[in-house]
């Protein structure tokens, strides 16, 4: 399906979606059951973006409703104090894999703009990559989870906060255990990021005022 407008003028997340409701622009639409774009707060502070839909997300076209999904939700509220309304969550791919199985470069190609744009059009302070997969796309390099999990890294003036994903986590006790870890570093993280944004609001409004005294 041909875009309606260009991905750069489009600023509504609806508008979005509804660019991507009939796409056949990889293989994986043959296959899916529902288009899997993202919910929660259109105007978080904080989003998820993790790697492709599974079985449960396909059948109710709801990113993270599985067994990875229900421990994301006990990692927001017991460490975070969030729940999923609080947040934004989205995948790199928008239809599931046949058998769960990795993304294909081609597949992440065609899923990348609309992710960028997701991204842009939330515009959140903080961005948790869940995985190799979003974590190599946002970061535009290849790189492992187990070596830079925990650490932000800005790119685009936006903080990015690779960890692993909540599957890998499932039946893992250490991976399970870096993963909380990494989560009570997400809150100082978020913590920081308000600051610095309202550090800068009150520079703007000081500069205003400085202004106002020279008349």
């Amino acid at each position: 399906m041909p875009l309606q407008r260009s991905l750069s003028e489009i600023s509504d997340l609806d508008e979005l979606k509804n660019n991507l409701d009939d796409c056949g622009r990889c293989s994986l639409s043959g296959s899916r059951t529902n288009l899997v774009f993202g919910n929660g707060d259109p105007n978080a502070s904080l989003m998820f973006v993790g790697e492709a839909p599974g079985f449960h997300e396909d059948q109710k076209g709801e990113p993270f409703v599985g067994a990875a999904g229900k421990l994301l939700d006990q990692l927001l509220k017991q460490i975070l104090g969030l729940n999923r309304s609080n947040v934004y969550i989205a995948n790199v791919l928008k239809c599931r894999p046949p058998e769960n199985r990795d993304p294909k470069p081609e597949e992440i190609s065609a899923c990348k703009p609309f992710m960028l744009r997701q991204i842009e059009i939330v515009d959140p302070l903080i961005v948790v990559t869940l995985g190799n997969f979003s974590t190599r796309l946002l970061l535009d390099r290849t790189v492992f989870i187990s070596k830079i999990h925990g650490e932000p890294i800005i790119i685009n003036n936006r903080r990015v906060f690779p960890v692993y994903h909540p599957a890998a986590a499932l039946y893992a006790t250490k991976t399970k255990e870096l993963l909380i870890e990494d989560f009570k570093k997400l809150g100082d993280l978020l913590i920081e990021a308000d600051r610095d944004i309202e550090r800068e609001q009150n520079s703007k409004e000081n500069k205003g005022e400085e202004q106002l005294d020279l008349f």
